[in-house]
């Protein structure tokens, strides 16, 4: 199977201060190229959001050397796992200019009913993609620790961070989480994400927002009548 390829070139719109990419930016170069290949392999809008099934991401986890910076050229690759249960592998990794890998990520997506808000298997939706090996190291997306003693402070998605499926978009939990973080390790080097999604975050509706630093780690989970999501994001202090 061949690599799905693009090249991005960092806008100042996608970078931060520091003029290192977003990581609500990295994240959306990867969502978007899983979404492109997945056409190209079949799987596109008319087998699944004509027909009322939405794309969503239940684990994701990226591996991080640096992040690109401001005016780079990166290219992003892009490949399906084999298929598991009801769940789609997905591999990623951002090249430098020089060849020179510097992130690589992975994550399970899976089809969930528009109307009934549920996981749909292959079966039952009919779509199937081909996956294959994949020719970079990689690893299965693990879920992230557990908060022990965090901060909690109700919190209400806005209607901008709503996409296309009705909910808050997995990226906005990125900006989300570098709004409320401590400047120390907003300001270092990000070298490890793991993230769990377990139900929507619905804009308008609130939520308890439970926060914890811990050493090198950032940690953020979401509870609303369901446990929503947690976060993990590990920095270089």
């Amino acid at each position: 199977m061949e690599t799905y390829i693009t090249v991005h070139k960092i806008l100042s719109s996608d970078a931060d201060m520091h003029r290192r990419l977003r990581l609500s930016r990295l994240f959306t170069f990867l969502q978007e190229a899983a979404i492109a290949h997945t056409e190209i392999l079949g799987a596109g809008r008319e087998k699944t959001l004509d027909r009322g099934y939405l794309w969503v991401i239940t684990l994701q986890e990226a591996h991080i050397k640096r992040l690109p910076v401001y005016d780079e050229r990166v290219t992003l690759e892009s490949l399906p796992g084999e298929m598991m249960h009801a769940f789609y592998p997905r591999h990623y990794r951002l090249l430098d200019e020089a060849g020179c890998e510097i992130i690589t990520a992975d994550a399970l997506w899976a089809l969930m009913d528009k109307e009934k808000r549920n996981i749909v298997f292959p079966d039952e939706s009919g779509v199937f993609v081909e996956g294959g090996s994949c020719p970079w190291e990689h690893v299965m997306p693990s879920p992230p620790p557990l908060l022990k003693q965090g901060k909690t402070i109700s919190y209400i998605p806005p209607y901008s961070y709503t996409d296309l499926n009705g909910h808050m978009n997995n990226t906005r939990y990125f900006d989300l989480a570098e709004d409320i973080m401590s400047p120390r390790k907003r300001d270092s080097e990000i070298r490890e994400i793991k993230c769990e999604y377990r139900a929507e975050a619905v804009p308008g509706e609130p939520f308890e927002l439970q926060t914890e630093e811990r050493d090198d780690l950032f940690l953020m989970s979401g509870t609303g009548k369901k446990k929503l999501f947690r976060i993990s994001m590990k920095y270089s202090l």
